[in-house]
């Protein structure tokens, strides 16, 4: 087990929404404020890794005709309490956040990691399969979110550091349409290709030769 590989693949190599192009439909419809963002980021994180674990330890005895089915009712199981703990403690950021938490029981990413990793490896290296892995989303979704926010609203942290956030650009200047669907689109297109620049980047001679040892 490598740990440092492993959070070197989630958070860049093998990104979940930057490189392998899951959980597309939730980074683009919430990453309208840091609120939602790290919101979402950490509910993924919390249920990728508690759902890595327990594939894991149940990988050796599940039968491989339900194994799809079985990882659902696993997922299912976190995805409800995170849902009912969020009702009760964080209304506003459920009710900003809607359906797209309990549509997390489907999100490619975590079936996804169930499907390849857990169900092929040990609870330790699972259990840090799945934080890289959230941390990797949830960054991608705080980039999104502060780019989208700051260039649709002209604020930043709403939500977090405050309800509104700090005011940095005048009314009038920001652009409404980046808060809007298309506004996604367009900003998980340029971290999309500014990820794929960085790691296809032709190397120097000095990097290349590192690399080779």
């Amino acid at each position: 087990m490598n740990i440092k590989q492993q959070f070197k693949e989630g958070l860049i190599t093998q990104n979940p929404v930057t490189v392998q192009l899951l959980g597309m439909c939730s980074t683009m419809a919430i990453t309208t404020t840091l609120f939602n963002g790290i919101g979402m980021g950490l509910s993924v994180l919390v249920i990728l890794t508690l759902s890595n674990i327990i594939i894991s330890l149940l990988r050796k005895i599940i039968p491989n005709k339900v194994r799809i089915a079985c990882y659902i009712v696993v997922i299912a199981g976190f995805v409800t309490i995170v849902d009912l703990l969020l009702k009760a403690y964080l209304p506003d950021l459920s009710s900003s956040l809607g359906l797209f938490i309990p549509l997390i029981v489907v999100n490619c990413i975590i079936l996804g990691r169930a499907e390849s990793f857990a169900s092929k490896n040990g609870v330790l290296a699972s259990a840090i399969d799945g934080i890289a892995q959230g941390l990797g989303y949830t960054i991608i979704l705080v980039v999104m979110c502060v780019i989208r926010e700051f260039l649709g609203g002209g604020t930043f942290g709403a939500g977090v550091i405050s309800p509104k956030g700090i005011q940095i650009l005048p009314s009038g200047i920001p652009a409404l349409g980046m808060i809007l669907p298309v506004g996604g689109f367009l900003t998980l297109a340029v971290v999309i290709a500014a990820m794929q620049y960085f790691l296809n980047r032709p190397k120097k001679d000095g990097e290349s030769e590192e690399v080779s040892k």
